[in-house]
């Protein structure tokens, strides 16, 4: 199984409670909010009830690894530390990390840390206008594969 990185791209107003209770159920309050998954037959039938709202994809270790180091929040908005982390799970960041990739760890693991990641709007946006319009036809929403990464790296 891989694991899949979810980013909400649209806000609060016009959406259905199926779609608003499915942002819940995924940790995704906010747009720009970004989850980490396991690519499971529950997920698919997620993805195909908040499209229209959010872009995913495979994330890879580095991405993860990045994410974690620069967005990932404890309590009170402060950031975690590899010190944080080994005094809890006694593994490095690093090894965490690996864990989350290869679906050993998992981030509830870690007593306190915030199971979503805040990023910001994309640096020089999204690849085309219209964010309302599917990536596979130029738009921002919807199935990214492996490109993915390069949005996450550039909303860190």
């Amino acid at each position: 199984m891989t694991r899949i990185a979810i980013i909400r791209i649209s806000g609060e107003q016009g959406l259905n409670e199926k779609v608003k209770t499915t942002f819940k159920l995924l940790n995704l309050h906010k747009k720009y909010n970004c989850v980490i998954v396991s690519n499971t037959a529950q997920l698919e039938g997620m993805l195909k009830v908040i499209k229209d709202n959010v872009t995913w994809g495979e994330i890879d270790k580095e991405t993860i690894s990045t994410l974690l180091e620069k967005r990932g929040r404890l309590p009170g908005n402060k950031p975690i530390t590899s010190e944080y982390i080994k005094e809890k799970i006694k593994l490095d960041l690093g090894e965490f990390a690996e864990g989350i990739f290869a679906e050993k760890n998992k981030i509830k693991d870690v007593e306190g840390l915030k199971p979503f990641f805040r990023l910001m709007p994309p640096r020089k946006g999204f690849e085309r206008k219209g964010t309302k319009r599917h990536f596979s036809i130029g738009g921002a929403l919807g199935y990214r594969k492996y490109k993915i990464n390069d949005l996450i790296q550039r909303m860190i």
